[in-house]
């Protein structure tokens, strides 16, 4: 067993190992990666440092880095995502450092960042950018000996993005977040199914003949929208981008500002990576009851500290995730999972399946990085095609699926321009 990590309780990692096994079952992509790594070796040798969510399916892409020759030590992305038996077993059984505890408070959370870098990493892998700004900001020193980085999430993706904008990224990423093959199947059949699970695991509600507010339209709530609906609900879609709302209503969705759907909602799900997309002013008009929650992966989408002084004392914690506030004129607001995932934090987080494509996604532009890293600019770069290419085609034969393949006649004719009607 390794002796640098920080988790709750190494006894719980018997149940942990059985359910990262589990995991696997749904997870044949990485399966077949970690085999072909496990003789290339293509990492060996490299420090890699993992700021990711620490689930079942984290530990299966970790134990694949591993088993690629890379010296992982991973670190939680969010204080409320950590399974504490997963974190157990990859301490037990894989003797990969791990430095997360779910329930965390945020120095203890920093603290495991810190700690994390401490293994002076050559390639960094981040959901939410926290590893990378932290290393930007407080430990310089280390960047000269990173070669490259991914980033798995929107949110991410977004930060790295104004890094790299404001001239401040000083090494290449890869947003894995951008693979198709990774936002098109992750962000909406992951979140949208993992996020209905967490609401309600949280509070037992019947969904069918809520009216159920999606805040934004980008591919984490579209998923979202579609779940609700397709479990009942009365689906309103809020937007800022007059395509996305205009796709939501083409899509059958009812369409308006959150100021509007305010009193009309009865679950409020917030999935944009911006600020404050439920503030005062519509906690002013919700209805008594309403339930409110966020599936991006900050915990600012939804404007806490208005909330609490809307209510002026503290919650009441009615169930495992649910804080129940008493608003002054007397109505209560259910806000779950303190505002953080919702799908992660009062649930599982994404079904395997999905997972397997995006870190697949992660595995292979690690190996990527490490092998272009020399060609690349302090910039972030999108998933190679050859590799969201690779992986759909891989998925596919796993499900027992065949497709067609272009004969070379019908090759010719989508390469020429001389033919007509």
């Amino acid at each position: 067993m390794t002796k640098e990590y920080d988790v709750k309780d190494v006894d719980l990692a018997p149940a942990g190992r059985l359910r990262i096994e589990w995991a696997e079952r749904e997870m044949p992509v990485l399966r077949l990666i970690r085999e072909r790594f496990a003789e290339e070796k293509p990492l060996k040798g490299v420090r890699l440092s993992g700021c990711l969510h620490i689930t079942t399916e984290t530990a299966n892409l970790a134990r694949t880095l591993q088993a690629g020759g890379a010296e992982v030590v991973l670190t939680a992305s969010n204080p409320l995502s950590t399974q504490d038996d997963v974190a157990a077993a990859l301490v037990s059984y894989y003797e990969i450092p791990t430095y997360a505890v779910k329930g965390e408070n945020n120095e203890t959370y920093y603290k495991h960042l810190h700690a994390a870098l401490d293994h002076r990493p050559q390639l960094t892998m981040d959901d939410g950018a926290d590893l990378v700004s932290t290393l930007h900001k407080e430990r310089t020193e280390l960047i000269d000996g990173v070669i490259g980085g991914t980033e798995e999430t929107t949110t991410g993706v977004i930060r790295l993005k104004a890094m790299a904008k404001d001239g401040v990224l000083r090494y290449p990423i890869v947003a894995v977040n951008d693979a198709l093959t990774k936002h098109f199947f992750d962000n909406r059949y992951g979140t949208g199914q993992s996020t209905m699970d967490g609401i309600i695991r949280a509070t037992n509600v019947l969904i069918a003949g809520k009216t159920v507010v999606v805040g934004g339209y980008g591919w984490c709530s579209r998923g979202i929208a579609m779940r609700a609906k397709g479990l009942g609900a009365n689906v309103i879609v809020t937007e800022v981008d007059p395509l996305r709302a205009l796709e939501a209503v083409m899509d059958g969705f009812r369409v308006m500002p959150m100021a509007e759907a305010a009193p009309q909602g009865d679950i409020f799900v917030t999935s944009t990576g911006d600020i404050n997309v439920i503030d005062k002013h519509h906690f002013e008009r919700m209805k008594d009851g309403a339930i409110v929650c966020n599936s991006g992966h900050f915990n600012v989408e939804i404007n806490i500290p208005a909330l609490e002084k809307l209510s002026g004392r503290p919650p009441r914690r009615v169930r495992p995730s649910v804080d129940e506030y008493t608003l002054l004129d007397g109505r209560l607001i259910h806000l779950l999972a303190e505002g953080r995932l919702v799908n992660l934090a009062a649930a599982e987080g994404h079904p395997s399946a999905v997972m397997d494509m995006s870190f697949a996604n992660q595995a292979l532009s690690a190996e990527y990085m490490l092998n272009h890293a020399d060609e690349l600019e302090n910039t972030v770069y999108a998933v190679p095609e050859d590799i969201d290419q690779e992986i759909a085609r891989i998925k596919l034969q796993s499900m027992g699926v065949e497709i067609d393949t272009l004969t070379s006649e019908q090759e010719k004719y989508l390469s020429s321009w001389e033919e007509g009607t």
